[in-house]
């Protein structure tokens, strides 16, 4: 096998890491809230029935801002259910995945729920574009963030929460370009409401950041000229579009699938394209930013299935995917095309946090547990903080049927403030090691602190029920540094972390 090469030179950057990069989302779908995040009665509920477990995890995740409370779910969203007495809250019908809410966790709880995470959790409120428009959103606006002396602040305050949650990052609607969303629009439609609402989000405060939708994913027919169409009517009201992206394996294809991240890096250039195209065209100086959040592995294919096969149940279990290795080295690829891309990558949201597509499973009164998914994240979250170095890779290659030529070697490294380095690296090659040679020019590296890889000689091995630890990262030896040079091999189809100073 022949080396995979680059130089990292602290005169070479792409961009500072935005801390909320490592976002995540909690929608009202399938068990990612009910017993998910909240379960009262559980032996680890608190006295506001959040699972300790749960929130343990969440911690060490290292998850930072987490978009609520939707999604397709926010479409058809009446904030005022979800506010007040718990027993006065209406029972509604779902109609994005045909199910019934009960409204027992609401705003409030959601924002008690990031409390109790930590500062770093941030809240990312949604405002439903679909069903409702302009005066909602503002009604929603005053009740979550006016200090007081107002119908709706005052009506907080009586629910029990006299302080304004704070809440800056709202997203103006979800995949609005989506024919299955309830109340979807067309480019002009959307464009204009968008931006009608971001004009009066703005009156009552100036410097809200808002996130305007962009394409549910660039094979959309409509894909780029939405882009276009939108920003045009909004471009000086917003500071970020979205992008959402899911991958999982067609027809068998292992080989294009770990290769996942060539299209998400695609995504991303052909997005910030658009957005420049238009911010020329208005002569605007401003530079539209990038949300990705909505982003994971996800097996698609089945959900249609479970979903129309449903007769309107409280929080059954949907689109609950069990990752194995392969996921978790995919997943892996898609962290790295983010950070590779943190200038205008600014926000980031893995869907979701819990049981749905998530990180973190969890038992109806019984355990929480790691999925193998879960170490990528926690590892970019925790060593993936500063300056993402511009890393260009020499590295052997491969044929994929879906993305053409790909290399073998997908990688980037984040400088801290502390002048360490942490390399980021995926194997894709399913049978073969990886030698890797990296010139570490400047950097003033001479020792490397750890090298952790996830990989198994079970590329379908998964954490479970019954085995929640079958999956772990695990150290390797022999890596090191000789004459400003970092040596390592990486082992086949893995998901490595090596961590230099």
């Amino acid at each position: 096998m022949r080396t995979a090469r680059f130089t990292l030179d602290p005169a070479f950057t792409v961009g500072e890491v935005n801390p909320r990069l490592f976002g995540s989302f909690v929608e009202h779908l399938g068990r990612c809230v009910y017993t998910g995040v909240f379960e009262p009665g559980h032996p680890a509920a608190d006295e506001d029935g959040i699972r300790t477990d749960v929130l343990e995890l969440v911690r060490e995740l290292g998850v930072t801002a987490i978009r609520y409370p939707g999604g397709n779910f926010v479409s058809g969203y009446k904030w005022e259910d979800s506010v007040g007495p718990v027993e006065d809250r209406p029972r509604r019908l779902d109609l994005a995945w045909r199910t019934t809410e009960s409204n027992r966790f609401g705003l409030s709880e959601y924002i008690a729920f990031l409390k109790k995470i930590g500062p770093q959790a941030e809240p990312m409120m949604a405002v439903n574009l679909g069903t409702r428009g302009v005066a909602e959103a503002l009604e929603l606006q005053e009740y979550a963030n006016h200090p007081s002396g107002t119908a709706l602040s005052d009506l907080r305050a009586e629910h029990g929460d006299k302080d304004p949650f704070g809440i800056r990052l709202w997203c103006l609607g979800n995949e609005m370009d989506g024919p299955w969303q309830t109340g979807h629009k067309t480019a002009e439609e959307y464009g204009r409401v968008a931006a009608e609402t971001a004009r009066a989000m703005r009156q009552i405060d100036p410097d809200l950041e808002l996130v305007a939708c962009g394409s549910s994913g660039q094979s959309m027919e409509t894909f780029a000229a939405w882009e276009a169409t939108v920003l045009q009517e909004t471009y000086d009201l917003v500071d970020h579009i979205s992008l959402h992206a899911y991958y999982e394996p067609h027809d068998g294809d292992v080989d294009s699938f770990l290769a996942s991240a060539v299209d998400m890096e695609s995504f991303i250039e052909n997005v910030v394209a658009t957005c420049d195209h238009v911010g020329a065209r208005l002569k605007s100086k401003k530079k539209i930013n990038l949300s990705f959040d909505e982003w994971n592995v996800w097996y698609m294919a089945k959900t249609q299935a479970e979903v129309s096969a449903l007769d309107w149940p409280e929080a059954p279990r949907l689109l609950e995917d069990n990752y194995s290795v392969t996921d978790a080295v995919v997943f892996g690829s898609l962290l790295i095309a983010l950070l590779r891309h943190a200038d205008r990558v600014t926000v980031a949201c893995l869907a979701q946090l819990v049981n749905v597509i998530a990180p973190i499973m969890t038992e109806p009164g019984g355990p929480a547990w790691r999925q193998t998914t879960f170490f990528p994240f926690s590892q970019a979250s925790k060593y993936g903080r500063g300056e993402v170095l511009d890393v260009r890779v020499d590295s052997p290659t491969y044929e994929t049927k879906r993305y053409g030529e790909a290399d073998l070697l997908h990688a980037t490294a984040v400088r801290a403030e502390d002048g360490s380095v942490t390399v980021f690296a995926v194997n894709r090659s399913r049978t073969e090691p990886l030698p890797l040679d990296v010139a570490l020019s400047g950097l003033g590296l001479t020792e490397v602190v750890e090298h952790s890889v996830l990989a198994d000689a079970d590329p379908d091995a998964r954490n479970t029920l019954a085995e929640p630890e079958r999956v772990a990262p695990h150290a390797v030896d022999g890596t090191v540094v000789s004459d400003g040079r970092l040596s390592a091999t990486l082992e086949p189809l893995s998901w490595n972390v090596i961590r230099l100073r």
